[in-house]
């Protein structure tokens, strides 16, 4: 029996009363109160405990600058390393987080503003000088007096990002608006995607925690697109068909391993008619013949048309039609079966089929809308949904209003060299996304794993972003955005068909604190009640605070809390 269950009173014959009902003796009492301790005493022991919302949430230690709650190398060398599972997020239990302000390093300062960011960050932001040391003959980055100087270049572009996308652009339609979104695999410091923004590209870079530490981090820093991630045993957290170009720069991806998984998955989230690059390993590389040639016949059993192979970068367009399969292959490929959702990719493990798509022709690249224009049209994927064209319009309209509202009443500096890293929390079709396109900024647009899987409308709409539940931590450094807005932040946390709380309130936003820079912005909407909870956790946050009314036009009755987060310094004084 548990505890509880023997509280009740024993079966003694001299508790019996006259109506047959058993009464407490003096020894029961005695034992119910010992075992209601007990039970006290444990729950004190085993619950998380979270600082009290008056006093002020304490700094965690100077050597957890750069805490990565998910990619934490304490808790990942204990893994397995098949398949480089121990290098995936493998996130701490509910409470086992430590409840604290992750401090800047000594001597941070305002990060550069951009465009002047693309080509120096300070050094003492991030004072790593590993990849500096290992790559500079690369041209990848070098330390110059308080700079760390990005000259543009790579592993296999050491000239510079700039010559190689010229090359690239041979084969390739980089410079006609025919392709927007991009997926760079295994990125270094994230030039090629820092550059192909001239171009209107908006590429996602990313990267695991390795050796290098912090390249994902100075990427964020130069302020390019970028991620943590690593490509395992799970699914990339993107929906199927969003990437109209995947590129692997000496990625080092072993895309035919594991019968042919990882290979797999790029054609899952490869848009049809897009274009696969490799530049590097295996690609006419010595000692990989035997894995350059599996390859070739891996993409051909696809139906893929080899565009070029030019020296060690080989350039393949995937068809526009639905997938050739089925096919006699030598790899044993054929299409997943009917009940696979291919837009399902958070915690999901990798298969080994490929992902069927009604609406491939729909979409491919060439049907879609040219940049710009497909930002502002509702796709085909928006009108799968009941109503999803009416949505789509509505909820572009309500965004145009509430960005110009922050700008004009509330005095967010959008638009300004103040912010360029944004990050929605709740993204849905993308609206402010789309609301802030002419600004020089980008936004990671966060669609949560709970609720419907509308990411690939957005990737449609020429945006990027990723699934995530944010009763985790999220796969970036500290101190990489300059604003993160929440839309309806009780929906974050809570269960959408009970409406329970699945997290705390405090966990979200502590977790909001850590990756957001000092002085940055936060921007949460929601009930009068959601907001005064959210202040009273803003202030132990060390956050200033404002609460405003909602858009006068909205006639709606939530508020809406702009807070700035402080820049404070160990030990804590103001910055």
């Amino acid at each position: 029996m548990g505890l509880l269950s023997s509280l009740r009173p024993h079966r003694r014959g001299a508790a019996l009363s006259g109506g047959g009902q058993w009464q407490w003796s003096f020894l029961d009492a005695v034992w119910a109160v010992f075992l209601v301790a007990v039970v006290v005493f444990l729950a004190l022991v085993f619950t998380p405990r979270r600082p009290a919302l008056s006093g002020a949430v304490p700094p965690c230690a100077a050597s957890e600058v750069d805490l990565l709650p998910c990619e934490d190398p304490r808790r990942s060398s204990r893994l397995s390393r098949e398949m480089n599972y121990y290098r995936e997020r493998h996130c701490p239990a509910r409470g086992e987080a430590p409840a604290c302000l992750v401090p800047p390093p000594q001597g941070y300062r305002v990060p550069v503003p951009w465009p002047e960011s693309l080509h120096k960050i300070w050094h003492d932001n991030m004072p790593y000088g590993k990849i500096a040391e290992r790559k500079g003959h690369q041209g990848w980055m070098k330390q110059e007096g308080s700079y760390f100087i990005f000259p543009g270049g790579g592993t296999m572009f050491p000239d510079g990002a700039e010559q190689y996308i010229e090359k690239l652009a041979q084969y390739v339609p980089l410079k006609s608006g025919l392709l927007r979104t991009g997926l760079d695999m295994g990125c270094g410091v994230a030039s090629f995607g820092g550059f192909l923004l001239k171009e209107n590209i908006m590429t996602l870079s990313f990267a695991p925690r390795d050796s290098h530490k912090s390249q994902i981090q100075f990427a964020l820093e130069r302020g390019i697109p970028a991620f943590l991630l690593m490509l395992g045993t799970r699914r990339l957290p993107f929906p199927a068909q969003s990437f109209d170009f995947v590129h692997c720069s000496r990625c080092l991806i072993p895309f035919t391993a594991y019968n042919g998984s990882y290979l797999i998955e790029v054609d899952r989230l490869l848009r049809p008619g897009g274009y696969l690059i490799i530049s590097g390993p295996p690609v006419q590389w010595k000692k990989q013949e035997k894995e350059w040639s599996e390859l070739q016949a891996m993409t051909q059993s696809l139906c893929y048309k080899l565009v070029t192979v030019d020296g060690n970068t080989a350039i393949w367009k995937k068809p526009n039609q639905a997938s050739c399969l089925p096919n006699q292959n030598e790899f044993g490929l054929d299409l997943c079966s009917t009940d696979d959702d291919p837009d399902e990719a958070w915690y999901f493990k990798l298969k080994k089929c490929i992902t069927k798509v009604s609406l491939a022709e729909e979409i491919a690249v060439g049907s879609i809308d040219k940049w710009p224009d497909r930002l502002s049209k509702p796709s085909a994927r928006a009108s799968l949904m009941d109503g999803g064209a009416s949505l789509f319009e509505a909820d572009t309209q309500k965004w145009v209003k509430r960005v110009s509202y922050y700008k004009t009443s509330l005095g967010v500096k959008l638009g300004t060299a103040h912010i360029r890293n944004v990050m929605d929390m709740s993204a849905f079709f993308g609206g402010l996304a789309a609301a802030v396109a002419s600004d020089d900024v980008w936004v990671m647009n966060v669609v949560p794993g709970q609720k419907p899987l509308t990411l690939g409308v957005i990737y449609d709409r020429g945006l990027i972003g990723v699934y995530h539940d944010w009763c985790e931590p999220f796969s970036t450094y500290p101190r990489t955005y300059d604003l993160i807005h929440a839309d309806g932040i009780n929906s974050l946390i809570s269960d959408p068909k009970s409406g329970k709380s699945r997290c705390d309130l405090f966990d979200v936003m502590l977790e909001m604190d850590r990756i957001l820079r000092p002085e940055g912005t936060a921007i949460i909407r929601d009930s009068p009640d959601m907001i005064d909870r959210a202040v009273q956790v803003a202030q132990s946050i060390r956050w200033t605070t404002q609460v405003h009314d909602s858009e006068p036009e909205s006639g709606s009755t939530e508020k809406i809390l702009v807070a700035t987060k402080t820049f404070w310094k160990l030990p804590l004084t103001s910055g």
